[in-house]
C-alpha cells in the first residue's frame, strides 16, 4: 500500500486542531498526532490509507457524544462535514452520510410523513448511534435503529471503499460492532410511517410513588408505548426547571390513537401532585422535548445494568446523580430486519446512573462506589449484559464491551475482526480485538 497525499490535515500545533478534536463529551477529548477533517468518502479513504501505511491507529468522530476511548496518538478522522441526507419516499428509505445528526434526518423524513428510529436527542450522530444498536423513542414498536439498516458504505482497513449489504458477513459485524471493522461513510436505513405521536413528559415530586407506579404501569402496555423514567436532582439555581428539587421525570412516546394514549397515561396522571404535564399530540419533529436532553457539550459518566425485571425500586432512591430506567421488551427482543450483532435482547429494563456536569479529567474513581452500589443492589435481577451505546467515558473496557454481545456472537466478531482488521487498526473505539 503506497503513501497517500492528504490534501488537508491538522497537527497538534496547528490552528484549529483543538476545535476539531473536541466533541460533545468534555470529560476527555482525543489528542491524536494527526486529524483528517473529512468532507468526502475519498477523504476518509485517504486517511485510512495514510494510517495503515504507517501502522497508526485510527479513531473516528462525528459528534463525540459516546466517546469510549480518547485517542492519544494516531489518526483521528472527523466526519462532521459529511452531513448529507437524502430521503426516497417511494421506498421509505434514507441515505445518511457519516457526520449527519438525527435532526437532519427527522426534518427530511417528516416532509413525507416518515420518521427514523432516532433517540432522545436529535443532536446525536446517526451512524455511531445506529451501529451501536440505537435505543430510540419508538423502540418497543420497531426495535433498535440497527434493525432498520439496509446497506452501508464503508472504508475497511485495506483502504478499500465497499458497499455492504445483508448478504455479507461484514454487514452483520458492522451493524452492532460499531467502528471495529472500518469507517462507515454512509448508511441506507428504512423509515417508518409516523407523522405525530402522543407523547411528552410528566414531572412529579413524589419520586418513590412515581417510580413504583411507572414500574407497575409498564407490566401491561402495548408495544406502541415506549417510555422511561428519570430521577433528577436539579441544582438550586434560578435557571433550573425545578430549582433545588429532586423530581421524577416520566417520558412518554405512544405511536397510536391519541384517545387510547390518553387512556393509557391516566394511571400516571393520577399521581399527585404533578409539577408539569406536557403529554399530548406532537409532531415527530418536536420529540426532542420528551427527554429534553442537554444541548450543549458537557462532561458526564454513566454506568448501567440490564434487568430481567424490576421488583424493587429502593436501590434507585437517594442516589447521588441522575437515575434513569428505560422500558425495553416488545420489538427489541428480536431483529426486525436483516440479522445483526446487537446483543442482549432478553432484557426488560435498562437502569442507569449518570454523573453529569463533570470537569475535564474528573476523578472517576471517586464516583464509582455510588455507581457500584446501585449495580450491586440490582444484581439479583441483572442479565449481566451491557448496551454498547451506553459504554463511554472510562466505562468501555474489554470486559464491558464483551458483555454487550452474546458469547457466540462475540467469538464470531473476533474471527471477522481477524479477517478484516488483523492489525487492529481500528482500536480507538469499543474495541473488539482480533482472535
Amino acid at each position: 500500500m503506497g503513501s497517500e497525499i492528504l490534501t488537508y490535515m491538522l497537527f497538534k500545533n496547528d490552528s484549529g486542531y483543538d476545535d476539531e478534536r473536541q466533541g460533545f463529551q468534555l470529560l476527555a477529548a482525543h489528542r491524536p498526532d494527526l486529524i483528517v477533517p473529512a468532507a468526502t468518502a475519498e477523504d476518509v479513504r485517504r486517511g485510512v490509507a495514510h494510517a495503515a501505511s504507517r501502522n497508526l491507529p485510527v479513531a473516528v468522530q462525528a459528534t463525540g457524544h459516546g466517546l469510549p476511548v480518547a485517542a492519544a496518538e494516531g489518526v483521528l478522522i472527523t466526519t462532521k462535514r459529511m452531513d448529507g441526507v437524502t430521503v426516497d419516499p417511494a421506498t421509505a428509505t434514507a441515505r445518511v452520510e457519516a457526520g449527519a445528526r438525527w435532526q437532519e434526518v427527522i426534518v427530511a423524513a417528516a416532509r413525507h410523513g416518515l420518521a427514523p428510529l432516532s433517540g432522545s436527542s436529535p443532536g446525536v450522530g446517526v451512524v455511531s448511534y445506529t451501529l451501536g444498536g440505537g435505543l430510540g423513542l419508538l423502540a418497543r414498536q420497531y426495535g433498535y435503529a440497527a434493525d432498520q439498516v439496509r446497506a452501508l458504505d464503508v472504508v475497511t482497513a485495506d483502504a478499500e471503499p465497499r458497499h455492504v449489504t445483508p448478504d455479507d458477513d461484514l454487514f452483520w459485524a458492522l451493524v452492532g460492532g460499531r467502528g471495529n471493522f472500518g469507517v462507515v461513510t454512509a448508511l441506507e436505513i428504512s423509515l417508518v410511517p409516523v407523522r405525530r405521536l402522543y407523547g411528552g413528559a410528566l414531572y412529579f415530586d413524589q419520586v418513590e410513588t412515581a417510580l413504583r407506579t411507572w414500574r407497575d404501569w409498564t407490566h401491561a402496555l402495548p408495544d406502541e408505548m415506549t417510555s422511561s423514567i428519570a430521577v433528577i436532582p436539579f441544582p438550586d439555581v434560578p435557571q433550573a426547571p425545578f430549582p433545588g428539587r429532586t423530581v421524577a421525570h416520566v417520558r412518554i412516546a405512544f405511536n397510536g390513537d391519541p384517545e387510547e394514549g390518553e387512556e393509557l397515561v391516566r394511571p400516571l396522571r393520577a399521581i399527585g401532585p404533578r409539577l408539569a404535564d406536557t403529554v399530548g399530540e406532537l409532531p415527530y419533529t418536536g420529540t426532542a422535548a420528551i427527554h429534553n436532553d442537554p444541548e450543549h457539550p458537557s462532561g458526564y459518566f454513566a454506568t448501567h445494568s440490564l434487568l430481567r425485571a424490576l421488583p424493587e425500586v429502593e436501590p434507585l432512591l437517594g442516589v447521588r446523580g441522575v437515575v434513569e430506567v428505560r422500558h425495553l421488551g416488545g420489538a427489541l427482543t428480536k431483529p426486525q430486519g436483516a440479522p445483526n450483532s446487537v446483543g442482549n435482547r432478553d432484557a426488560q429494563y435498562l437502569a442507569a446512573v449518570l454523573s453529569p456536569g463533570l470537569p475535564p479529567g474528573a476523578d472517576l474513581a471517586a464516583l464509582r462506589p455510588a455507581h457500584d452500589a446501585v449495580a450491586d443492589a440490582l444484581s439479583p435481577w441483572a442479565t449481566g449484559g451491557q448496551v454498547l451505546n451506553f459504554l463511554y467515558a472510562g466505562n468501555a473496557g474489554p470486559e464491558q464491551v464483551r458483555r454487550a454481545y452474546e458469547p457466540a456472537d462475540y467469538d464470531r466478531l473476533t474471527r471477522l475482526k481477524t479477517e478484516w482488521d488483523p492489525a487492529n487498526l481500528f482500536r480507538m473505539n469499543h474495541n473488539i480485538p482480533p482472535a
